[in-house]
């Protein structure tokens, strides 16, 4: 393979309302950064909440005609979206690493996620389909159905800028929903992208649009009568702020939150395999994923064992310009991301954690300026210190030891955050008790980041989700459709005369 063209796109980056690249009109600007470089890029406008009132309206319009469209046919437009996803994919991967920062390999892997999404609701014909209920009572018939919401609305975060969106929209516009995507102001491009893709592939204009913005535009959504529903992917506080404010306004909301995910490594495991397992799912994308390790729990002798050579490999991790093929992990997304992780390195330091390998002040040849850090080892980590109670969210893995499995279920199910965990051992006894005892929506076993395939739904427990349903999957179909109950008789079958009673079976 050869070397990956980067995207140098340097034009402002505006919205898409009703089928077309529309300038923003606020007057508030905002500028994207190419983190490897530490240089601005672009400016973004921001929306105004008469942006966003349009971008609704243009959905509200186009509406009710996908709606009646006949699934199959809105399958097919997604199918078309897909086959172009997967001529774009290496496009697409370069915007990510250009805005974001995470290595473009791990790009690439990134939409090939959210490409199986799309894959997944090609499939709603079949995902669409009602029961049926034969002579449920004398002479009447019984069905349920599924019909779309309306305009849908989803807030999606700087880190999965491709998957997490691809969560949400191709789901939701497969159901017939038209649908409003706010994507993270650090790394808008995909977004636009995608929208032009969905365009080509026939999808008619206002069905998918694209408001950027910060908080103001989430605000307005949130108040906006004709949004019936919202999805989140972001930090615990404002996913329970989302959650609070868009039930108080009738609307259906799924927030995903915060993590703080274990792996365990039992005494058993295959330590080698344990320790692959955790420099990739800890230090891989810097970190900035919500479901990266950032707790080893460290099982009896385990502990000795493993700490040496996870030292080794985090001081040999190849830190370097995101776009290299060879590069495991690329540039923070922002200075002030890169100035709070390495201000909780210090206070791990200050709070008595053992620091093995130190990150901080990480420098790449001819990329001073970059936001770079290097992957920060601490050992003997306690759950008293804020470095294992808060989320971090980047490439800080701590070890806390432990004497038995027991003690490590207790110290995970006491944690506030339920998103993801692992086990590593050899015992398939301790394996099934671990997965069975656990209080955390996804479990790895020997699988350090076990992030559910398209069929089957992402979505943790505790404070890491608000809501009753998961992403994707048929959970998504669920979320996305509200279920409405038919029963049938024709006057043939009806007895003569008022009924005063409940009716029944009899």
């Amino acid at each position: 393979m050869g070397a990956p063209q980067a995207f140098t796109a340097t034009t402002d980056v505006g919205h898409w309302i009703g089928g077309r690249l529309v300038p923003g009109t606020s007057g508030r600007q905002q500028p994207v950064w190419n983190p490897a470089t530490g240089q601005v890029a672009r400016q973004l406008a921001l929306a105004s909440t008469a942006e966003v009132d349009a971008a609704v309206a243009s959905a509200k319009a186009a509406f009710p005609a996908w709606a009646d469209t006949p699934p199959i046919r809105r399958a097919r437009v997604l199918n078309a979206f897909l086959q172009l996803m997967n001529q774009h994919r290496d496009t697409l991967a370069a915007m990510i690493t250009a805005e974001h920062g995470k290595v473009f390999t791990d790009a690439q892997g990134e939409v090939t996620r959210g490409i199986d999404i799309v894959e997944f609701a090609c499939g709603i014909p079949q995902l669409l389909k009602g029961d049926y209920t034969e002579q449920v009572s004398t002479g009447i018939d019984n069905w349920t159905l599924r019909q779309p919401l309306g305009v849908v609305a989803g807030v999606t975060p700087f880190n999965f800028p491709c998957m997490v969106p691809c969560w949400m929209f191709p789901v939701a516009l497969a159901c017939g929903n038209a649908f409003i995507l706010k994507p993270s102001e650090r790394d808008p491009s995909p977004a636009l992208f995608m929208a032009e893709l969905l365009q080509q592939a026939g999808l008619p204009d206002g069905v998918f649009n694209v408001v950027q913005g910060d908080k103001a535009a989430v605000d307005a959504l949130l108040a906006h009568p004709d949004v019936q529903a919202l999805s989140f992917v972001g930090s615990t506080p404002i996913a329970q702020h989302i959650y609070e404010t868009g039930a108080r306004h009738g609307k259906r909301v799924q927030a995903l939150g915060g993590a703080k995910n274990h792996l365990v490594v039992m005494p058993d495991a295959d330590l080698d395999q344990a320790v692959d397992g955790l420099i990739g799912a800890g230090y891989g994308s810097a970190g900035e994923r919500c479901m990266a390790i950032s707790v080893a729990v460290l099982v009896g002798e385990a502990g000795d064992r493993i700490v040496p050579k996870l030292a080794e490999r985090a001081r040999a991790l190849k830190i370097k310009d995101p776009m290299a093929l060879d590069a495991e992990m690329g540039p923070i997304v922002t200075r002030q991301a890169l100035e709070r992780i390495e201000g909780y390195i210090e206070l791990g330091v200050q709070e008595g954690a053992q620091l093995v390998v130190d990150g901080r002040g990480h420098r790449v040849p001819g990329l001073e300026g970059g936001f770079f850090t290097g992957g920060t080892l601490f050992d003997r980590v306690t759950p008293a210190m804020r470095i294992y109670k808060e989320e971090i969210f980047g490439p800080v893995l701590s070890c806390v030891r432990v004497h038995d499995l027991a003690e490590a279920l207790q110290l995970i199910n006491a944690h506030e955050f339920g998103n993801g965990v692992a086990c590593y051992t050899s015992d398939g006894n301790a394996a099934r008790e671990f997965a069975r005892r656990v209080q955390v929506g996804m479990v790895g076993i020997n699988v350090p980041i076990p992030v559910p395939m398209a069929w089957h739904g992402f979505g943790g427990w505790k404070r890491s989700l608000f809501g009753d349903m998961h992403a994707y999957g048929e959970e998504g179909v669920r979320f996305y459709t509200k279920q409405k109950s038919v029963m049938q008789r024709w006057p043939q079958s009806i007895a003569k005369g008022a009924e005063f009673v409940m009716p029944t079976a009899s």
